[in-house]
């Protein structure tokens, strides 16, 4: 087992780990509950890899004081998990639903009583299906229902949640769900899904605003990012890669800190910008959550091809279970382009999600000998450090994620967890990066 990471980062580090609503919770129809696009989705032949769906997933709904109790063994700091709008309002508006408000507050006064801080997620993907039958994210009304969601919630919670954020990954939101199809509702809508973008970047600034007014202390929000790498030095390349790093990163923070979108991005946007947009999207953040995966190898495509761009293989790097390139020093590349970009704009980061899959099962013994995974968050935890000596103003860093989960198009075969989850028996057996996890929050120095 490698050694904890001591003392790369500062006092009062907060090591957390995160999850979603519909990637643990099941109870898919239970205490009133409505369906979400992805219950929907999930349902339909052909759109999961392994044919399954949410239904049940970790049965986190019903297992939560045994979830909660392994937090506190694992000694987080932090737990971000997000909660699900059909439960609270099984339509997407109207009245709520007691049962739901009811299973959040229990979750937050556990972790709290724990000692662990919840940073709470508003729309980790799972829109009331209703609301997607009028329109979805395409339609600026489902803003409205989500200013007004996010003040119930805050209302019910604000009190005792320390972070909030409004949503989750609008970027993969937009591009996944309504721009190829791969992620629900599976519209496939290429650049006509940018309005897509502006209304959940609206319903960020909406909710935040609501939120402050129910008394949130801290709002921030959790953005996927990812360096992009032209695939040459040719011109070509180069500027494919400066588009797309427009689309994947400045279509979201550029609006969120400096209220405006990339100039190459903006004619596209302009007619579903009303005036005051801008100054509504760019609300005050205390502090901007990146969620890192991997680098992006950009090249200039085909004259014919849909999109001006194409995505490739980055080769030299080991890879996860699901392909993705293992390259640590891409997170501390894009902390250091992040602060550059945005200088005195950008807010305290936290890293909101960074994590990797690796199919790890129990051996004879029952143990989950996960040494990749050691590996790879000991070395993403070097290079915030590094970041961190550079000046970058890195506050925390929640892995993704606490459990194996229904891994959205993937289903279950990808497991990203700390936690092994026997789908057929829901029995929860810790793996070794668990206990390497609960070591080095244990060996980082307090705050003072």
């Amino acid at each position: 087992m490698i050694p904890v990471p001591l003392p790369l980062l500062p006092p009062g580090f907060r090591f957390g780990a995160s999850t979603a609503s519909y990637q643990i919770e099941g109870a898919a129809a239970t205490d009133g509950k409505g369906p979400s696009i992805w219950d929907t989705f999930s349902h339909q032949p052909g759109r999961i890899a392994d044919g399954s769906t949410g239904d049940v997933a970790c049965d986190h709904y019903h297992r939560l004081d045994e979830d909660l109790d392994l937090m506190a063994r694992l000694g987080l700091g932090g737990y971000r998990f997000s909660i699900s709008w059909p439960r609270v309002l099984p339509t997407g508006s109207g009245v709520p639903n007691s049962a739901g408000l009811d299973f959040y507050e229990r979750l937050v006064d556990g972790l709290l009583a724990r000692d662990i801080q919840p940073m709470a997620t508003l729309y980790h993907w799972d829109l009331p299906q209703e609301l997607e039958d009028a329109g979805g994210w395409l339609a600026r009304d489902t803003v409205e229902h989500f200013a007004e969601y996010a003040a119930l919630v805050g209302e019910r919670l604000s009190d005792r949640v320390e972070h909030w954020i409004p949503v989750n990954e609008p970027n993969v939101v937009t591009m996944l769900g309504y721009g190829n199809g791969v992620h629900a509702p599976g519209k496939n809508l290429m650049f006509d899904a940018l309005p897509v973008a502006h209304h959940l970047l609206l319903a960020h600034g909406r909710a935040a605003i609501a939120l402050r007014a129910a008394g949130a202390a801290s709002v921030g929000c959790a953005n996927n990012h990812a360096p992009m790498w032209p695939a040459s030095d040719d011109e070509a390349d180069v500027g494919a890669s400066k588009l797309f790093d427009a689309l994947w990163n400045g279509m979201f923070s550029e609006p969120m800190l400096f209220g405006r979108y990339p100039q190459d991005l903006a004619p596209l946007v302009a007619p579903v910008v009303r005036r005051g947009d801008m100054a509504t999207i760019r609300q005050p953040l205390d502090f901007y959550g990146v969620n890192y995966y991997n680098p992006m190898r950009i090249a200039a495509a085909d004259e014919d091809a849909p999109m001006p761009w194409e995505p490739l293989e980055i080769v030299g790097y080991p890879t996860t279970d699901f392909g993705w390139p293992i390259v640590p020093d891409a997170l501390r590349e894009w902390l250091i382009t992040l602060r550059a970009r945005y200088r005195a704009a950008l807010p305290p980061i936290i890293i909101t999600e960074s994590g990797c899959s690796y199919a790890s099962t129990p051996d004879a013994d029952g143990v989950v000998d996960d040494q990749q995974r050691i590996e790879y968050l000991d070395a993403h935890l070097r290079a915030v450090a590094v970041a961190v000596r550079a000046g970058v103003d890195v506050r925390g860093y929640y892995t993704w994620s606490l459990l194996d989960n229904f891994e959205w198009a993937e289903g279950y075969r990808q497991r990203f967890g700390l936690v092994y989850v026997d789908y057929d028996t829901q029995a929860r057996i810790p793996k070794r990066s668990f206990d390497w996890y609960a070591e080095t929050i244990k060996a980082q120095p307090p705050d003072n």
